[in-house]
């Protein structure tokens, strides 16, 4: 039987979680089973568009819709047109603008259509607001929507949801890309002089790094060898740079920006904070645990499927800025502590979270969707 054919829809806004995503997925997926166009919306500017260089070209093609302003209805025209074209049998989408854009298009086309939500913004502007109200109640008319984590599945019920609809297939790491990169790791009982704390995401209000920066400014006054990493980039940015000037430790901080080495950063980290008040699972923190690194974060629906607390690594209460200083300042010092929870939480991420499970299971749902409207001519037999 032919492969079935899905196209993935984002919106790209940057490098980060939804976009390495769907890069895993494709990486992951049997070219056999599926075969995975990508289709992004170009709206100019200074708009990052990795995902498109980091899509594998084996997977399937890679279209681009242009788009102007951030929300323009002439992309259904042009999506239903390559669905059209490239004979697609699901449409995946991933975030608010691509699920409201995407369904109109996917009925038009008469095919099944399947929403990823990656997490939900916090405080936004009206408008921002309006248009994710517009997605979420969409979602109830999906074919299927599958959410990341436990915490999502909750919020497809708020969202009033049909329970039918919904299919918890975990978040997965793309172990293919990440263990290959090797990792120095610390002989134990031997503190270095200097030590790295790091953090990879967008520079965004719901990551809390200006609480990371605050427990970086305690952490300093003893470890005076401390630096903090932070990859990424983000809209809080010149806020976060204005207050680093504002602390003792600010030489020892640094704002790399985006990174496409982030994996050959990411292997250089003595520890890797997350402050973050909302999240799904998020895939920065799984791709730190994959490689080996020793992790810390705020105790929030998500995070807490991956670390428990003293096993995979240490949790601090929400807005606890001392508790996750005193976490950070154990495996900091304790290099023993810091392998044994690091290997422990390497071994949760390969045996639970790998994108190579993850694609499996989404495998099983396109050909659940397809199913009744594709039928191998070969199964059909000779009729008398």
């Amino acid at each position: 039987m032919n492969p079935i054919r899905v196209l993935q829809f984002i919106t790209p806004s940057g490098f980060y979680g939804a976009e390495r995503w769907v890069i895993a997925l494709a990486n992951n997926l049997n070219s056999g089973d599926i075969e995975c166009d990508l289709v992004v919306t170009d709206e100019g500017g200074d708009q990052d568009l990795s995902v498109v260089d980091h899509f594998p070209s084996w997977a399937g093609r890679v279209h681009r819709i242009p788009m102007s302003g951030r929300f323009d209805p002439r992309v259904i025209a042009r999506l239903s047109t390559i669905i059209r074209e490239r004979r697609i049998d699901v449409l995946h989408t991933h975030g608010y603008k691509s699920d409201i854009l995407g369904l109109i298009a996917a009925r038009q086309a008469k095919i099944p259509c399947v929403s990823t939500p990656h997490g939900f913004s916090g405080k936004v502007g009206l408008k921002l607001s309006a248009f994710i109200k517009l997605g979420t109640f969409m979602l109830r008319y999906f074919d299927a929507v599958v959410p990341l984590s436990q915490e999502l599945v909750r919020d497809m019920d708020r969202f009033g949801i049909p329970a039918e609809k919904v299919r918890l297939i975990p978040n997965g790491v793309d172990l293919k890309e990440i263990l290959p990169v090797s990792r120095k790791t610390k002989v134990p009982g031997a503190e270095p002089a200097v030590q790295t704390v790091g953090f990879i995401g967008q520079l965004i209000p719901r990551k809390g790094v200006k609480d990371l920066l605050d427990v970086f400014d305690m952490l300093h006054q003893n470890h005076p060898g401390l630096r903090l990493e932070l990859l990424g980039d983000g809209q809080q940015r010149g806020e976060l740079e204005l207050h680093a000037q504002t602390l003792a430790c600010r030489d020892a901080i640094a704002f790399r920006g985006f990174c496409h080495d982030r994996l050959e950063q990411l292997a250089h980290f003595d520890l890797f904070v997350m402050t973050s008040s909302l999240e799904g699972i998020p895939r920065c923190l799984m791709e730190a645990m994959a490689m080996g690194v020793p992790v810390v974060a705020y105790d929030i629906p998500g995070v807490d499927q991956l670390i428990k607390h003293e096993q995979t690594g240490l949790l601090a209460p929400l807005g606890d800025k001392e508790g996750l200083a005193r976490c950070c300042q154990r495996l900091l010092s304790d290099s023993e502590l810091a392998a044994r929870l690091s290997e422990a939480g390497q071994r949760k991420i390969v045996d639970q979270f790998s994108a190579g499970a993850m694609a499996r299971s989404y495998t099983e749902l396109f050909r659940e969707l397809v199913q009744p409207a594709r039928v191998d001519p070969r199964d059909l037999g000779e009729t008398k």
